[in-house]
């Protein structure tokens, strides 16, 4: 689970319940991914896990993901299920390198635009209009492909300052026309995934 790019929400009150009793259940299997610290690393983690899974570093998360990816190795869908179980919904995913840097290359744009760090970690609303800046940006670029995007034109009348902004982006030279309708699809999945969300979403 290292190519990918993750978004993740969460249910904490889950968490700190079955995530919790689960890591008490198999310390020795987790174990093997929490070196060197060892049980250090892991009576952290139990200690975040019951006051909030997104008191968690990315570090500790990540760790986390690599002991239910290994137990689960043979299927997606249940390491899915499993997380879900225990707190930690992984709602939606870019499986590709290249698109999963072309993402981040336009989230570090936006937070250089407007001095807004996004940590890995991030409030909904925060997120909700970076993903409005990244429809807009796709949207300007795939203009030239002949593709339009609706949601796009609706979104345009109550954020035309974030529309300008993605009117001057730097790099549109960038995208060729595959990459670009994939980019585009990802930002309107995630919008409308996000939109009445109002918790947390972690980008891992």
């Amino acid at each position: 689970m290292t190519e990918e790019l993750y978004f993740i929400k969460t249910n904490p009150n889950i968490a700190k319940i079955n995530l919790y009793n689960r890591l008490c259940r198999e310390e020795e299997n987790i174990l093997t991914f929490l070196q060197p610290k060892g049980v250090a690393s892991l009576e952290a983690i139990k200690e975040k896990v019951k006051d909030s899974v997104e008191e968690l570093s990315k570090e500790e998360l990540s760790q986390i993901f690599s002991w239910f990816n290994k137990a689960y190795h043979s299927d997606h869908e249940e390491i899915k299920t499993q997380l879900f179980i225990n707190g930690i919904d992984l709602f939606y995913e870019i499986p590709s390198v290249h698109h999963t840097e072309n993402y981040l290359q336009i989230l570090s744009t936006y937070e250089k635009l407007f001095q807004q760090n996004m940590n890995y970690i991030v409030d909904s609303k925060n997120f909700s209009e970076f993903l409005i800046y990244g429809i807009f940006v796709m949207e300007i670029i795939n203009k030239k492909y002949g593709n339009e995007n609706i949601l796009s034109d609706y979104l345009k009348q109550d954020y035309q300052a974030l529309y300008s902004s993605a009117e001057n982006y730097p790099n549109l030279k960038n995208f060729d026309q595959k990459n670009s309708a994939d980019l585009q699809r990802y930002f309107n999945d995630l919008y409308d995934l996000t939109r009445f969300y109002k918790g947390s979403i972690i980008q891992l």
